[in-house]
């Protein structure tokens, strides 16, 4: 352990190796660097990865345990990725917060902090989730680094808006509702909302704090286009965004291995393509994927489908992006 951070196993990030010297032929455990935060040096042409190893905030929610084992899962996945970048980009892994007992806030308040420090080094950090509590730590990162006056978006592709009360105790199920009602300069765009997946409360709720939100049906094949103009719009409002995805917004057909799978999901190239379109973006600053479940999967389908939808936002970070004008 060095400071919050649990080192990362080595022999996690193990792949095939077709060439030990020709950087084409190199995949992500070639290239990926194990290295404490403190010794990275400050290149904005960085992903760091960062694990949260939590599902107090799924229990809590009362859903399937075991997402608290994705971010190694989710690790072993991109380790056998090709690396398509070149040499000037790099890939660090700084390890893993980990959830003690039911300390869920402590662990959210490291996280923020850690992300904050990515930030501060003008890096990108990456967060391999555990629960979508993930969220609410990645956002305390953010907020922290922006500071308090900084329009921030929150763009979440999600089957659920998470919007329920917190009055008892807070969980996977109330972070965006936390954000709104604590954060005036915050504001909340969640896509794949299943009109079945939410009581008609959080509809009131989400309607009442002003949230935007795309439903499911909406966002298919040949549907892009407005959802993607949708994206744009909000994206232009804000002067700093974070990216959120919760693997349940995934058709369960794809993505079996999730808390709560849904039979009416999104297909994984819609998903695909929000992650592209959001990230190719300057103002979006980070990313964290959540809910994936090892413990429920099948075949290892849903850890794999994850560590695609992460690297292509690695991919698209480090490949170039739109410079924003200011809001």
């Amino acid at each position: 352990m060095n400071g919050l951070l649990k080192k990362v196993n080595e022999d996690i990030w193990l792949g095939r190796t077709d060439h030990l010297e020709n950087r084409t032929s190199f995949r992500y455990h070639q290239i990926v660097e194990l290295e404490q935060i403190e010794k990275l040096e400050s290149l904005n042409e960085t992903c760091v990865i960062i694990g949260f190893e939590s599902e107090e905030g799924v229990r809590r929610n009362k859903g399937q345990l075991g997402a608290a084992k994705a971010p190694n899962a989710l690790r072993s996945e991109l380790a056998k990725l090709p690396w398509k970048l070149s040499k000037e980009k790099r890939l660090a892994d700084i390890g893993t917060i980990e959830c003690i007992g039911n300390g869920l806030e402590k662990a959210q308040q490291q996280l923020g902090e850690v992300v904050n420090k990515v930030l501060n080094k003008k890096m990108i950090p990456i967060i391999l989730g555990g629960g979508h509590e993930t969220a609410y730590g990645h956002y305390l990162g953010v907020r922290n680094h922006i500071g308090e006056d900084a329009k921030l978006g929150i763009i979440n592709i999600d089957a659920h808006f998470d919007l329920r009360p917190y009055d008892e105790q807070t969980s996977s199920g109330t972070m965006f509702r936390q954000i709104l009602e604590q954060d005036e300069n915050s504001n909340y765009f969640v896509l794949g909302i299943q009109r079945y997946g939410n009581t008609q409360e959080l509809f009131d709720k989400a309607d009442e704090l002003d949230v935007t939100y795309i439903y499911e049906e909406e966002m298919h094949h040949g549907q892009f286009e407005q959802v993607n103009t949708a994206l744009e719009k909000f994206i232009h409002k804000h002067d700093y965004i974070m990216l959120t995805i919760c693997t349940d917004v995934l058709n369960a057909a794809f993505a079996p291995g999730v808390s709560a799978p849904s039979p009416f999901g999104l297909d994984p190239t819609i998903v695909r393509a929000i992650i592209k379109a959001v990230t190719s973006h300057d103002k979006v600053l980070s990313f964290d994927i959540s809910e994936v479940n090892p413990t429920m999967d099948e075949n290892n389908r849903t850890v794999k489908l994850g560590a695609y939808l992460t690297n292509e936002a690695i991919t698209s970070f480090l490949g170039g992006r739109k410079n924003d004008t200011s809001s």
